[in-house]
């Protein structure tokens, strides 16, 4: 007797092409994240350089964990991380708590000019400082021992504090706006309630206001720790220059494949343990974001933050700000410049003033290279490649995380949240480590895109993926669901609505999200400094080969036409969203 099997009725199947919208995005993003990062585990338990045959191994990470070098490399690494956190933490509240609730006159001058820290790349904030701070040529060591007399210079940059001061430096301006946000959006009937009874400003700081804001000011000293533990250009250019080498563990990675023969599998090693202190303090971070809701004092009634009248005092608050913002922008750029316009090195000087030139500038006339200008032809391909690089990561990035703001944040479909982890996932992964696991990738599956433009595409659209998810869902969520509702009740299909309601509306967050890329592209340094080649050179490359090349001038003038330019083109995109009645 033979069993009659039914078979399957074709014409109860349907296509539903919203399984392409899921799924095309989740195989996007697995091959931007996931692969590289599965490859870079292989890696460290692998013999053997990537694309050879190899067996699996425990050598390298016994290498790594073994080597008694790796607790000082722990320590170096764990101080210089959180020590540049928490200065940052402390001048950027500081800044911040005086902007927001006090009296403090040309609080639109510096909000306006908050936006110009972002745009110097670390690279060149570095070299600045070394220019400011080294012992022999740094310009306020000497102004300090010329006007004191001293027997020697105060300050010196090559130490693990000089690396801690310059880090944190550069991340402060983060720290200020992160904290303005923080301080603004918390409602000031408890700092009120404070001073009724009778408490004065700087307890009210102190038992109240501070305590409100633990949950911020955790998640955002988390955030700057990441940030110091990811951190290349201050430990390359100070610490690897240092009399006494202070090795962090970017800078690990960084010697353990620019020797030869290249060492993959320490190098591999090394990146697991750094993105093991990524994750705990993401962990750490989400821990502090879930138990902030105790602290909540935001509540539907409008309110207005109380000022604090300081008197007399606000112009030493005013001088504060001024005085920060020279420091930090000011000095640095002054620096460059001088640099750019002297025939050689030397800190600024009255005798100098009749040598300034300049010629400096006359290499980098990219629009008008001639055949035999090898410099100024390289300058002009790298500076071609940046932008390309940028404007096209940019790009990509914001579409694609566009729909999966979509999806996670409209859609109840299975999967979202998975999509959602892994665009977010590189935001554990630094720099440098990125670059190790796609050369990983890239050296194993030879697909023609190791040393091409391609692959630093690649690893810009993964790198900031985490900061266009965070921006475009952060904007989706503010748009409310009947504008849609009100379009598909009207009897548009979910792909017309999404095209002609969602997009339209998403465009301030776009288009911010799009300058931030393009800008942080241009001047990404940690991961192009191991990707890029020859054929696919680019400005932040060149100007840290440029370092050891020894043509400070020169170097000092490219610095300064590319902070210019990239001042230019934030401005302008900001202006051009403008007069598209797009306000990010």
């Amino acid at each position: 007797m033979q069993l009659s099997i039914p078979r399957p009725r074709l014409s109860n199947f349907r296509f539903d092409p919203r399984w392409i919208f899921l799924g095309v995005p989740v195989v996007v993003v697995a091959y931007f994240t996931v692969i590289p990062i599965g490859m870079l585990l292989v890696g460290a338990f692998k013999t053997g350089d990537p694309g050879v045959a190899g067996e699996f191994t425990f050598n390298n990470l016994l290498h790594a964990y073994a080597d008694p070098t790796l607790y000082p490399l722990l320590l170096n690494s764990t101080i210089y991380a959180f020590g540049s956190s928490l200065l940052a933490l402390v001048v950027g509240t500081a800044l911040a708590w005086i902007l927001e609730r006090t009296d403090t006159p040309l609080k639109s001058l510096f909000y306006s000019l908050t936006l110009v820290p972002f745009i110097i790349p670390g690279v060149l904030h570095t070299i600045a400082w070394i220019y400011l701070l080294s012992p022999r040529i740094g310009f306020i060591n000497r102004s300090l021992v010329s006007i004191f007399n001293l027997a020697s210079p105060p300050f010196d940059v090559f130490t693990l504090g000089g690396m801690v001061w310059v880090e944190a430096m550069h991340l402060s301006p983060i720290v200020f706006v992160l904290m303005t946000a923080a301080f603004r959006s918390m409602d000031p009937a408890l700092e009120e309630a404070a001073t009724t009874a009778g408490a004065n400003t700087w307890t009210t700081l102190r038992r109240v206001t501070l305590p409100l804001m633990l949950p911020a000011l955790a998640s955002v000293t988390l955030i700057m720790f990441i940030r110091g533990l990811e951190s290349f250009e201050v430990p390359a250019l100070i610490g690897l220059s240092a009399p006494t080498r202070i090795p962090v563990f970017t800078s690990r990675i960084y010697l353990a494949l620019k020797g030869f023969p290249p060492d993959f599998g320490l190098a591999s090693a090394y990146s697991l343990i750094l993105i093991g202190l990524s994750v705990v303090g993401i962990y750490f971070y989400n821990r502090a974001l879930k138990r902030s809701e105790k602290y909540a004092t935001v509540s539907g009634k409008a309110y207005r933050p109380r000022t604090i009248e300081l008197g007399k005092g606000r112009y030493v608050t005013m001088g504060l700000f001024l005085f920060y913002f020279f420091l930090i922008v000011g000095l640095p750029f002054f620096i460059l410049l001088w640099g750019s316009v002297i025939p050689y090195f030397t800190p600024p000087a009255l005798d100098m003033l009749d040598k300034l030139t300049l010629d400096n500038y006359a290499a980098f006339n990219i629009l008008d290279c001639q055949p035999g200008q090898s410099f100024c032809l390289r300058a002009r391909a790298a500076f071609t490649n940046s932008l390309m690089l940028g404007i096209g990561a940019a790009t990509l990035v914001m579409v694609l995380t566009a729909i999966i703001s979509w999806i996670t944040v409209r859609t109840n479909w299975r999967g979202r949240g998975l999509l959602d982890l892994m665009a977010f996932l590189p935001i554990t992964v630094p720099g440098l480590v990125m670059a190790v696991s796609l050369m990983w990738v890239y050296l194993t599956f030879r697909i023609g895109v190791y040393g091409t433009l391609w692959i630093l595409l690649i690893a810009y659209i993964t790198r900031f993926m985490p900061y266009g998810i965070r921006t475009t869902t952060a904007t989706m969520v503010q748009i409310h669901r009947e504008l849609e509702e009100a379009a598909q009740v009207a009897g548009a299909s979910w792909r017309h609505t999404f095209l002609k309601i969602t997009l339209p509306l998403l465009k301030p967050g776009l288009l911010a999200g799009w300058v931030y890329i393009v800008t942080v592209s241009m001047r990404e340094l940690s991961t192009s400094v191991l990707l890029a080649s020859s054929q696919s050179q680019v400005i932040a490359v060149m100007i840290f080969d440029m370092i050891e090349g020894g043509n400070t001038p020169r170097l000092a003038a490219m610095s300064v036409l590319f902070i210019t330019f990239l001042i230019v083109l934030v401005f302008g995109a900001q202006k051009l969203g403008g007069r598209f009645g797009v306000r990010d």
